[in-house]
């Protein structure tokens, strides 16, 4: 009875994790350049003393889904949006450089670029600092020009360039924070050949109605579990019942 409960109780444990991350995936169904995660189970022994009798179920987030989301035109100067494979260099709320899908820029009280969750864009000698301006554009290489207060209407200065990088997706991982980085750690060279399109923003690629499938599942699958915690305890009860008719 111990290994048919044991067994139950861990896959609805397990079964709770790989809920709590669709949840999030489905939670994040309308964030900016939002990666969704994948799941799986996987089947691993018990190992100790003796021979491995006892199988537990473990959930783990196995990669990230780089496949790109819906691109949408907003018309706003700061919205930019990578065409193709890429990523924009942001810096962490731990202070180490990460890399992000979102475009949703802005310039902060101290003139600061941010994306839209508050992380300071890098540029090629660290964070953009954007001094005030009459207009700002982002070109598709990522260079920022601005057209300072007063000047004539054709006068762009050319004041810092957005880092863009491109690695090997299969040598990346995102992190708890949500962002991109590589396994290894390593700071990631930029990459000229990665381009920008300003006015547009790229959507989550989280799939809802995949998500939603996903989350009705993972349900049943928990309810079965709970419903075969419960006849373990039945059978034991019946048994002890039996022993103390035998004695």
């Amino acid at each position: 009875m111990d290994k048919m409960l044991y067994i139950s109780m861990s896959t609805a444990q397990q079964t709770m994790r790989a809920q709590a991350a669709n949840t999030n995936n489905l939670a994040n169904l309308n964030t900016t350049g939002f990666r969704a995660d994948f799941e799986q189970f996987r089947s691993i022994p018990v190992l100790g003393e003796g021979l491995p009798s006892r199988v537990y179920s473990a959930s783990e987030r196995v990669a990230t889904n780089f496949q790109q989301g819906t691109v949408q035109s907003t018309g706003r100067e700061l919205d930019i949006s990578v065409q193709g494979d890429g990523f924009i260099a942001v810096q962490g709320q731990n202070g180490q450089e990460g890399y992000t899908r979102a475009g949703d820029l802005r310039i902060s009280a101290n003139g600061q670029l941010m994306t839209g969750t508050g992380l300071l864009v890098m540029g090629e000698g660290g964070p953009i600092a954007i001094p005030e301006a009459e207009k700002i554009e982002i070109g598709s290489d990522g260079t920022i020009s601005i057209r300072p207060i007063g000047a004539d209407s054709t006068a762009l200065a050319q004041i810092d360039r957005i880092k863009l990088v491109n690695p090997d997706i299969n040598q990346l991982q995102k992190g708890s924070d949500g962002l991109i980085r590589s396994v290894d750690g390593n700071i990631l060279p930029a990459d000229a050949t990665v381009k920008v399109a300003s006015g547009t923003l790229e959507s989550s690629n989280v799939n809802a109605v995949g998500a939603l499938v996903t989350m009705i599942s993972l349900q049943r699958q928990y309810e079965m579990q709970v419903k075969m915690m419960a006849a373990a305890q039945e059978n034991s009860t019946s048994s002890a019942q039996l022993l103390t008719l035998g004695s």
